[in-house]
């Protein structure tokens, strides 16, 4: 066997229990659809999946009455439509890549009825972290269906949830949105209530300023994701876009502890993170701002602590001077991130947003407070 030949093998395993995967949480989505059919033998069929979030409660609990339930109107079921789709591909490819996919998923069936219907993604948990699988799922991911049922639906691999955008609860969850009189913030609260969010606003000044937060606490209290879209290009920039930042994440964080799910914050950053102040003088307070902020934003983006998502947009049209887009149109691509798992949003024309990315990521060394402009 070649060396090419070996990659071959390989990739076509990995295709083959990707895509078989992936039409197990296709019948899955399909289960939970069915929940409010108007046939019946549809309904019966949802009801029979939902002995598994019995099993597994939204609580995070495993209930012992159901586990024989589970196994036969859950895991067998899992197992067959996996078997199936793995099995389909010898129409394509040559057995060797088949079976060996054949083979892990009836040893994880094996390990699986040893335990009862207990695996890595379906045990107890007091509490879900906010670190959670984009391209594969681990457990804080697959906990989050078994809280919002209607949403998170890959099993393994997180390709279904990628296609479809099923990977963020908006639908009857309570968001707190600061900003909302600015371009960005107003069409994100119209966005959220469009989709069903629950959507309450704060003001910068008049509901919170930098070091006073005794009016929020009962609102960060409400909600269950905190978006940051308030902020200043020209003044005070350092608490607009730092210190009430900053503040505002350790305070729903330190509110969100005692949660099953993590709190989750989605923060406004901005390209000028990438490219600096280009020597523009009118650009170094807010650069410096935004890019401290940044340095800080990387230490959320990867606590367990919270779900942090970092949403970066080229500029876009508001009343600081007009953009390469709509406020509305970066709404958009900001959720369309979002709603598909992912932590670093990148909402961009220009793309550079994207090789933001790499600095925000790897390249950042200098402490926040560093980077404060001298008074």
């Amino acid at each position: 066997m070649t060396f090419w030949d070996i990659i071959a093998f390989i990739l076509q395993t990995a295709l083959v229990f990707v895509v078989s995967t992936a039409l197990f949480d296709a019948l899955h989505w399909t289960l939970h659809k069915w929940e409010g059919s108007r046939f019946k033998l549809l309904r019966t069929f949802s009801s029979w999946h939902w002995v598994h979030h019995k099993f597994l409660g939204l609580d995070m609990q495993i209930n012992p009455a159901y586990a024989r339930q589970n196994i036969w109107f859950h895991i067998v079921p899992e197992y067959l439509t996996g078997m199936a789709g793995t099995l389909i591909f010898l129409l394509v490819f040559p057995w060797p890549p088949i079976a060996v996919v054949a083979a892990i998923r009836t040893v994880m069936l094996v390990m699986t009825l040893k335990e009862e219907g207990l695996d890595y993604n379906h045990m107890s948990m007091d509490r879900v972290g906010g670190q959670q699988g984009l391209l594969w799922v681990n457990n804080n991911y697959h906990a989050m269906h078994h809280v919002y049922p209607h949403n998170f639906f890959s099993s393994f691999s997180n390709v279904f949830d990628l296609l479809f955008g099923t990977t963020c609860q908006i639908k009857g969850r309570k968001f707190l949105v600061t900003g909302a009189s600015g371009a960005f913030g107003s069409a994100m609260v119209k966005k959220l209530e469009k989709l069903g969010g629950i959507v309450e606003t704060a003001k910068s000044g008049s509901d919170f300023s930098a070091g006073d937060y005794s009016r929020m606490q009962e609102k960060l209290t409400r909600a269950d994701v905190l978006v940051l879209a308030h902020g200043a290009k020209t003044d005070d920039c350092w608490n607009a876009n730092y210190v009430t930042f900053t503040e505002l994440i350790d305070l729903f964080t330190e509110i969100g502890k005692p949660r099953l799910a993590p709190p989750e914050v989605w923060a406004l950053g901005s390209e000028v993170e990438f490219h600096g102040d280009m020597g523009l003088d009118e650009l170094k307070a807010y650069s410096a701002s935004k890019r401290a902020f940044a340095a800080r934003a990387r230490q959320y983006y990867r606590s367990d602590a919270l779900l942090y998502r970092h949403v970066v947009p080229s500029s876009f049209t508001s009343p600081m001077g007009k953009g390469a887009m709509s406020a509305g149109t970066a709404v958009n691509m900001a959720l369309f991130g979002i709603r598909r798992g992912f932590s670093y949003v990148p909402v961009t024309l220009t793309g550079m947003a994207f090789l933001n990315y790499f600095r925000f990521r790897y390249f950042q060394k200098d402490e926040p407070e560093q980077l404060k402009p001298a008074e």
